[in-house]
């Protein structure tokens, strides 16, 4: 029998990243976050000790397990300036920089990094392509694709980046990568063209970063693919509520946001899925944006909370639930329960939707993925 892979999990938080490559037979050996609550959730989940809690910055990565796998899905710093030369930016003091330094002391075959879409378009794009060039430099071959959780069955509109890096030789200026090896890719829909001679030094590449690309060698390719076909059968935000018999007043709206919402304006439309009902002068932001049931729930945020998150669920005017959270994100409904209920928010806003996970750590385990030379 293959041995499993082994991981490693910065940024850990509650553990999106281990839960889905646990169900893609990936074994987590190490795991860190600074958040107590988070660690305290990540234990009630794994275990006792399955989490360091400390700040990553300093923890020598010598004491970190060897691995497989890093993935970490970090934080989005802005880097500074370093002289006048547009585009140059300074990783150091930053925890992305800290990722590379420990993927320079521990080798590892693969790494998965998650982010924000706007990690693309950042600086006009110098930020994301600081990012490629500190990572190629490390001799991995890098390809970045926006994946959406809806195409798993989560009723949920969150793109995010994942950005996936292999161990590779840079000796050859232009890889011959097999198409089956290429992993954020639909292999029966996409269509790459001839993508290898379209590579160009990183710091030339235009501002606009598409949802696909490779990067290899000081050189990156972008394109817009199409979106993902979907895996599972789509779902709408109907379709995960909580019964109305389960749930007492908590998250009904006051009296007052009532007063506030009949002067809103109904709008009845649908924005990237989400359906919009009523919203009054000024905007989600300030609290006046009510959103249906039938179509997905719009990006859960660790900003996210009871001041503007509201829905019409039949003739109640509410706040989703925790467990409607739970649910949005892809975890099972108590993942959670060790946190106080306003906690939960924040904390799965901040998760990695593990089914987007799993879905890519399966096809690294089916695929080989090897940069061929003639």
């Amino acid at each position: 029998m293959k041995d499993k892979l082994k991981a490693v999990e910065l940024f850990a938080g509650i553990g999106g990243f281990r839960l889905g490559m646990a169900a893609a037979n990936i074994e987590t050996v190490w795991a860190n976050d600074l958040s107590t609550v988070c660690c305290r959730v990540y234990e009630s989940n794994f275990g006792q000790e399955a989490i360091v809690l400390g700040d990553i910055s300093k923890i020598n990565p010598e004491e970190i397990p060897e691995h497989d796998i890093l993935t970490a899905g970090f934080p989005c710093q802005p880097f500074s300036p370093a002289g006048k030369k547009q585009g140059v930016r300074d990783l150091r003091g930053t925890l992305f920089q800290r990722i590379v330094e420990i993927l320079q002391v521990k080798q590892p075959q693969y790494f998965l990094l998650e982010n924000v879409k706007r990690i693309l378009t950042m600086e006009k794009g110098h930020h994301f392509r600081v990012i490629l060039s500190a990572l190629v430099e490390l001799n991995y071959a890098i390809e970045w694709r926006i994946v959406n959780p809806i195409i798993f069955g989560i009723p949920q509109s969150r793109e995010r980046v994942f950005i996936m890096g292999t161990k590779c030789d840079r000796s050859s200026p232009i890889p011959d990568l097999e198409r089956s090896s290429v992993f954020l890719t639909d292999n029966d829909g996409d269509s790459l063209g001839n993508w290898a001679n379209g590579l160009l030094p990183i710091g030339e590449v235009s501002s606009k970063n598409y949802n696909w690309g490779i990067a290899y060698n000081d050189r990156m390719y972008t394109q817009q693919l199409p979106p993902l076909p979907d895996i599972k059968p789509r779902k709408k935000l109907k379709d995960i509520l909580q019964d109305d018999s389960e749930l007492g007043t908590q998250f009904d709206f006051t009296a007052d946001t009532l007063d506030r919402i009949k002067q809103s304006q109904g709008v009845n439309r649908y924005c990237n899925g989400v359906e919009i009902l009523y919203n009054q002068k000024g905007g989600a932001r300030l609290g006046y944006t009510i959103f249906g049931i039938n179509g997905v729930a719009s990006t859960l945020t660790a900003s996210t909370s009871r001041h503007y998150e509201r829905y019409r669920v039949g003739d109640r005017f509410r706040r989703l639930t925790p467990v409607e959270y739970a649910r949005l994100m892809g975890f099972p409904d108590d993942w959670c329960r060790v946190a106080r209920v306003y906690d939960r928010y924040a904390l799965f806003g901040n998760a990695v939707v593990p089914a987007c996970v799993e879905w890519i750590c399966k096809r690294i385990g089916q695929q080989n993925f090897e940069l061929k030379h003639p």
